[in-house]
Parts: C-alpha cells; sequence; structure tokens
C-alpha cells in the first residue's frame, strides 16, 4: 500500500528555506542598522578638531550635530513617497549608498571653503538615514510581523551598536589619522553593509509594499490572463486603502505625541547631561562625558527589553510601562537624589533605547499594512523629530531663566509623565480601529514576503 506523505512532511524543504532566508533578511536588516547613528555621533567627539580644520564658528560646528534631526523631520514625507515607489528593498539600499555618499562628502571636506561641503555631506547622511528609518518599519511588517518586537528590539540594539563604536573610537581614530580620515573610516561599515544587504535582497520585489502602479505600456502590452490579474489587484489595493489613511487614525496621533516625548527627552538630556552633571555633581568636563556615556551605551541592552519580554509571553504594555519607570528615575533621582547619578544614567540608557523599540513596534503591530505603517512611520518621525530639535535649547533657556537645573528637570519629568500616559493608552489590548472603520489584524496576520517563515 502506497503513502501519502504528508503536507507537513512534504513541504518541510520549503519552510526550511523561508526561515533560513527570513534569518538572512533579520542579520542583514542588523548590519544595516550599525549605520544609521554611526555617522552622527561620530562628529561630537571630534567637533573641536572639524571646527579648526574648517575654520567654522561654534554656530556652524552645531550645524554638524542638528542638521541630520531636522533632515528626519523635513525629509520623512519624501522618504515615505520614495519607498511607495520604489519598495522597502531597494529604499534601503539607496539609503545606505547615500549614507556611504555623505560620509566620503563630508569628510572630503578642507578648509574654510569647505563648511558647506561638510554641511552639503551632513544633509545627505541626513536624508539617507532617514529613508532607512522609516523602511526599517516596513520591512518589520511585511517580513517579520508575528516576531515585530524581536525583530524591532535587534534593530534598535544594532544602531545604538554603531553609535558606541563610534563614539568611543572616533577620537583614537582621530589621534592616529586625522579627523578627515577618522570620518572617513566609518564609510567600512556602510560598504559591508551594501553588499551584505544587495545580496540577500537579490529577488525580492516587496510586492504588496509600494504603492506604485506598472507603467502603462507594460500593463497594455500584458495577456488577458494578467490583465485580469492586474484588476483584481487593483480592485483589493482600492477597498484596503481606507485603512492605509493613517492620518486620521487616534493611534498614529498618540504614536506621534509619543514620540515627541521620547525624541524630545532624548535630545534634552544628551545636550544638558554633561553640564548638569558638572553643576550639580562637581564633575569635571572629563568625568562628566564618561558618566554621560552610560546614558548612551546602556541603550543597547534596553533594546533588548522587547525581545526579553517576548520570550517571557509578557504583553507589550508591560514592557512599555518598565521602559517608562525606567525613563522617569532620571528627572526624579537627579532631582531627589542625585549622589544616585550611576543608577539614574544607566536606568535612562535602558529606557531611551527600549523605548524607541517600543514605539515602532507599535507602529508594525497596528497599522494594518506595510503601506499604512510606512505613511504612519513617517508621520510619527516627521512630528517626533521637528519638535526634538529644539530640546537642547529648551532645556538651556530654562536654566538661564530660573538659574538652576531643578526646572528643566521638572520639565523632562512632566513630559515623560505625558509620555507613559499615552503608551498606556496605545498599549490597551483590543482592536484599534482604522481610518476606514474596519479593525485592524493582529500583528501575525500580515502577508509575508517569499522569504517570511
Amino acid at each position: 500500500m502506497s503513502t501519502t506523505p504528508s503536507p507537513d512532511v512534504s513541504r518541510s524543504p520549503d519552510v526550511s528555506r523561508r526561515v533560513v532566508s527570513t534569518s538572512a533578511l533579520l542579520v542583514a536588516l542588523l548590519v544595516v542598522g550599525l549605520n544609521f547613528r554611526a555617522p552622527i555621533t561620530a562628529v561630537p567627539p571630534v567637533l573641536s578638531d572639524v571646527a579648526a580644520g574648517l575654520g567654522m564658528s561654534a554656530v556652524e560646528a552645531g550645524l554638524l550635530t542638528g542638521v541630520p534631526i531636522l533632515c528626519f523631520a523635513a525629509f520623512a514625507p519624501v522618504a515615505s513617497w520614495i519607498i511607495g515607489r520604489i519598495g522597502p528593498y531597494r529604499a534601503m539600499t539607496l539609503a545606505v549608498g547615500g549614507v556611504l555618499a555623505g560620509t566620503l562628502l563630508r569628510s572630503a571636506a578642507t578648509g574654510p571653503a569647505g563648511v558647506w561641503v561638510a554641511v552639503a555631506g551632513t544633509v545627505v547622511i541626513g536624508s539617507a538615514i532617514t529613508i532607512g528609518n522609516v523602511a526599517a518599519p516596513v520591512i518589520v511588517v511585511h517580513d517579520f510581523a508575528g516576531r515585530a518586537a524581536v525583530a524591532t528590539g535587534l534593530y534598535t540594539a544594532s544602531m545604538n551598536l554603531g553609535s558606541v563604536f563610534t563614539t568611543t573610537l572616533t577620537v583614537p581614530l582621530a589621534a592616529w589619522l586625522g579627523w578627515q580620515a577618522a570620518l572617513a573610516a566609518w564609510s567600512v561599515l556602510a560598504v559591508v553593509a551594501l553588499i551584505h544587504w544587495a545580496w540577500v535582497i537579490r529577488g525580492r520585489t516587496g510586492d504588496g509594499v509600494s504603492d506604485g502602479d506598472r507603467p502603462a505600456s507594460r500593463r497594455d502590452a500584458a495577456a488577458p490572463g494578467a490583465q485580469a490579474a492586474d484588476a483584481a489587484e487593483a480592485s483589493r489595493e482600492t477597498s484596503a486603502r481606507p485603512t492605509e489613511r493613517v492620518w486620521g487614525r487616534p493611534i498614529t496621533w498618540l504614536l506621534a505625541m509619543a514620540f515627541v516625548g521620547q525624541s524630545f527627552s532624548y535630545f534634552a538630556v544628551t545636550g544638558a547631561l554633561p553640564e548638569l552633571l558638572g553643576d550639580r555633581i562637581g564633575f569635571t568636563p572629563a568625568e562628566a562625558g564618561v558618566a554621560a556615556s552610560l546614558f548612551q551605551g546602556l541603550a543597547i541592552l534596553g533594546s533588548l527589553v522587547l525581545p526579553v519580554t517576548h520570550a517571557l509571553r509578557l504583553p507589550l504594555g508591560v514592557a512599555s510601562g518598565i521602559v517608562t519607570a525606567c525613563w522617569l528615575s532620571l528627572p526624579l533621582g537627579l532631582l531627589f537624589a542625585p549622589g544616585g547619578w550611576a543608577v539614574w544614567c544607566s536606568l535612562a540608557g535602558l529606557a531611551q533605547g527600549g523605548n524607541f523599540a517600543v514605539i515602532f513596534t507599535l507602529v508594525a503591530q497596528r497599522a494594518g499594512s506595510p503601506v499604512a505603517a510606512r505613511r504612519m512611520a513617517a508621520t510619527v518621525q516627521a512630528i517626533g523629530y521637528v519638535i526634538a530639535f529644539t530640546g537642547p535649547s529648551v532645556m538651556f533657556a530654562v536654566h538661564d531663566a530660573t538659574g538652576g537645573w531643578n526646572a528643566p528637570l521638572a520639565l523632562v519629568l512632566a513630559v515623560l509623565t505625558l509620555m507613559g500616559v499615552i503608551l498606556a493608552v496605545a498599549t490597551l489590548p483590543g482592536r484599534h480601529r482604522t481610518g476606514g472603520g474596519a479593525p485592524e489584524r493582529a500583528a501575525g496576520s500580515f502577508p509575508s514576503s517569499r522569504g517570511a517563515a
């Protein structure tokens, strides 16, 4: 008697290939992520050398650290449009290539005439990273929908790891090679990422992710069967569009306001913490810099909060609550127990890495489709970063107006408290509704590409 193989057995090789393909894509995404903070954090450690080498004023030198944040805000809608036309995989290739080109352009600047070359290179870097920032949640939705928390957490950790590399190694490289070569050296990361990413995504089209139609000439030349398929697909797209109109959905604005709180607090603390610790604890500038590095470096571990809570099968709301409590410990601790600065800086470092992952995991889970995820990610980042840019200035303005650090810390405390309340609402269990009135699909129900498990 013949025995028919069970469907699970007969399909197991295909399943194995899909698992391997998805794992390779995740590794490639992590390698790419190393490049999306590193070019920005490479500059502050050698900013005085850059300013001296280019004959820049303090204000002009500040552009090299502030311009990328403005690009994140201003270029996000353009990045969303680009991804809609060419798909997230090609867009990520463009992003890494842009980081490479911008890094080399910036490091090629020489003398006073090179100031605007350096600024132009920085604009290219910021615009390219914006494309990557918007494309990443789309890829997570499309390929890792059932494991959005894990993929987002690991991707965020890779970005923070890249920033640690450049923060700690750029100064020694500059002492050995000069600041231009030190900044250019980080282009090696982009080259590796570009080659690896291009190899892994070969053959991936991102069908169902981009929203550009095929050219009319190709549609007209298609066989009748293909034309019918196109018509059916167009019908599906039309019926799905209400779920992709993210601007009228409350969840979009909840996440945008949460990201305002996250990004404003991050840049405010990053800009003010060394001076704050110097005034309140009595640290020298060198000691304050080392102390503030706890806030930056522990973000890597904070990004892993989501994978850990996911493995423990804890709700996302629990992870969000833990992260918010850690964030709040910094202003509260420095207000009432500044002697424990190391604990407060460490907990806040964990929080700022973890909270970024929480917000964009929510984007992936609540969007409803890859196209909606792209639009929601662009909206959230555009609103968040345009306000975040003011963080350091607001902190120092409040400090100068009050003559101390209590009022600036109280401001950060208020912003983070509001952010925590917003995230508590956004992570409530239940079926958030789309702009078209249809309930959103669960995180694991998105269509996957052929590389998804």
